[in-house]
């Protein structure tokens, strides 16, 4: 019995994913591997050193995710994530071998390469398989399978630390070699899987284009009506494309509706790392330390953290689609600022280490978790789901990989601010991510449209056309419907022939 088609899509996109977990298990397992106590007498890195070893690899992101935009376009799309997959393991392979801090910061530097690559070009690949009825929760997946990255690295991070003892070097570098093998399984069998129709079609394979769109959409039935109308419309947009617009990355800021586009992508990229999604989690490890939970423990809440993200990530996927992007980003941010209002209060009234209110400790915990489910299910997957979808077919790859650029340079700026801010200000810090949750929501809600369920080839329209100020305007009337109405034209000729046959 053939897999139905939106199935199909959402199984290969599944497997995409696998890139984006890399991600999420590297993030994941690096904290544990620096803490070890092997790692520490080993190499007996100052605390400037261990930052490095964090921070380079978000480097080599920033690097890899520019580079991934070109690469995206003239490579294609899995040609592009078979790179990211190979730059990985080289850096994977040199993390678990490192025999100093000079080798170790290398291998995080071109696995961080690696991550660039993949976390920029997967999204937009996934969102060009997809129906779009399901592209939310298809583009979800690219979060979905970080946190469950994270989720592995936690437990694993948890039993290495347990499991070996100090002398053995196993504690940390059997944690590290161990993202190796997912790599080296996207890397061995992504080929094997559909290429993008709208890179096939704009690179002049229309025939190859059409047959990928069949066999995602309609088990190879390269008349089915769906599939021509898809067709035609992706054709006729590249055609004006290529004719009008999008030459290079200066079409990016030279066209107002693409640098509205690659003004909000950019936009959500940056406001996701002023959520204070990345300062929490510097910050609640100390807090768990603080109450005189011992490091074995942490890494168990830690691993509670992991799941409870997930939980979130997995009802995005599932309700997305439903929701809509626009009114998610905006409850999002106004839920993860009245955590944040909650956090800052407990902290200032009972100072962790201070105080010996263990109730009030307990309740910042809680806090953390909630806000962590509140980021996981709306926010964190936004951020992927709406620049993949935004953008035209040749402008996608390159204002996605900026917007990922972007993302990289703002978690590389928090993770070093972060550490330095607790130190001499404390709690005060937080005060930032309260007025920055509450500001995104307001920015979002005057900015942002819903795309949630439009075709991509009519994102242009809606773009180029609809005010840019959204809560003024009216969905409807910037609807083409071009999709629907080639649909109903295919079906009827279809339908005129079967009746001349």
């Amino acid at each position: 019995m053939a897999i139905p088609p939106k199935w199909y899509q959402f199984l290969v996109a599944l497997f995409a994913s696998l890139g984006s977990a890399l991600f999420g298990y590297d993030l994941g397992v690096i904290a544990e591997a620096v803490a070890s106590e092997n790692f520490i007498n080993k190499f007996n890195p100052t605390t400037s050193q261990t930052g490095a070893v964090v921070s380079v690899f978000t480097g080599g992101a920033f690097v890899g995710a520019g580079l991934a935009g070109p690469a995206g376009d003239w490579l294609g799309r899995k040609k592009t994530i078979l790179l990211g997959a190979l730059i990985f393991i080289l850096g994977g392979g040199l993390q678990t071998g490192a025999q100093n801090l000079s080798y170790l910061y290398a291998g995080r530097l071109i696995a961080g390469l690696g991550v660039g690559f993949l976390v920029m070009i997967i999204p937009p690949y996934q969102a060009e398989l997809c129906h779009p009825d399901i592209r939310g929760r298809v583009t979800a997946l690219q979060q979905f399978m970080l946190g469950v990255g994270a989720l592995i690295a936690a437990w694993v991070s948890y039993g290495c630390y347990i499991g070996f003892p100090a002398n053995d070097s196993k504690q940390w570098r059997l944690s590290l070699g161990i993202q190796i093998i997912p790599a080296g399984i996207l890397a061995a069998l992504i080929l094997l899987f559909p290429e993008s129709p709208r890179w096939l079609i704009d690179h002049g394979r229309a025939q190859d284009g059409l047959r990928t769109l069949a066999k995602l959409h309609a088990h190879g039935d390269e008349n089915d009506p769906w599939v021509r109308a898809e067709f035609e419309q992706i054709q006729d947009t590249i055609t004006f494309e290529h004719e009008h617009e999008a030459k290079s990355y200066t079409e990016l800021f030279t066209n107002k509706s693409s640098f509205r586009r690659l003004f909000l992508a950019c936009s959500i990229q940056a406001s996701i790392q002023m959520t204070g999604v990345s300062a929490i989690q510097y910050f609640s490890p100390d807090i768990f330390a603080q109450i005189g939970i011992p490091k074995d423990k942490t890494f168990q809440y830690q691993g509670i953290s992991s799941i409870i993200a997930l939980i979130g990530q997995f009802c995005c996927i599932l309700f997305i689609d439903w929701t809509g992007r626009r009114w998610a980003m905006i409850g999002g941010n106004l839920a993860n600022c009245l955590c944040f209002i909650i956090a800052t209060i407990l902290l200032a009234q009972f100072p962790p280490g201070h105080s010996s209110n263990q109730s009030a400790s307990w309740g910042f915990i809680v806090i953390t978790w909630l806000y962590n489910f509140s980021f996981s299910s709306t926010n964190g997957p936004l951020s992927w789901i709406v620049p993949a979808e935004i953008f035209d077919t040749r402008t996608r790859s390159k204002g996605v990989s900026i917007a990922t650029m972007v993302s990289f340079a703002f978690n590389t700026l928090i993770g070093q601010v972060t550490p330095i801010a607790i130190a001499n200000i404390g709690y005060k810090y937080y005060f930032v991510f309260v007025v920055c949750n509450f500001t995104n929501a307001l920015f979002f809600w005057a900015i942002q449209p819903e795309t949630a369920r439009r075709p991509l080839e009519e994102m242009n329209y809606l773009f180029t056309n609809a005010p840019l100020f959204v809560p003024s305007m009216n969905r409807k009337d910037f609807e083409t419907r071009d999709l629907e109405n080639r649909v109903a034209e295919a079906e009827r000729k279809a339908s005129v022939s079967s009746h001349v046959e």
